[in-house]
């Protein structure tokens, strides 16, 4: 990457590593209302009612009263839904033995003031 690159890059490339924990760091705050896995072009509810949030740079989603998904942040790629009410995570799930994983978090709607 030349100085130009440097100067002029984009700031919100998904690909760089500030990006991805910024992101992270925004959407850990969302309490969860369910979450979809994305198998055979069918989304699947794998848990209900949780929270997303950051422990040593692993992104953790727990709900159901369990972690069903554990990620580096550093590793994960995130985008948000169009409206707004969720995010898609894609990434090597370390809690199911590092297996990559697609997974829609459908946030709780509540009015923002």
């Amino acid at each position: 990457m030349g100085l130009f690159d440097k100067i002029f890059r984009k700031k919100n490339d998904p690909e760089s590593k500030e990006f991805r924990r910024a992101m992270a760091v925004r959407i850990a705050k969302y309490p969860i209302k369910y979450v979809t896995e994305r198998k055979d072009d069918v989304d699947e509810v794998i848990g209900k009612n949780g929270s997303l949030s950051i422990r040593d740079g692993i992104f953790i989603v727990f709900s159901s009263n369990s972690i069903v998904f554990r990620c580096p942040v550093d590793d994960l790629s995130m985008s948000e839904l169009l409206s707004k009410d969720g995010v898609i995570l894609t990434g090597c799930d370390l809690e199911h033995g590092g297996v990559m994983r697609q997974i829609i978090v459908y946030y709780v709607y509540y009015l923002k003031s």
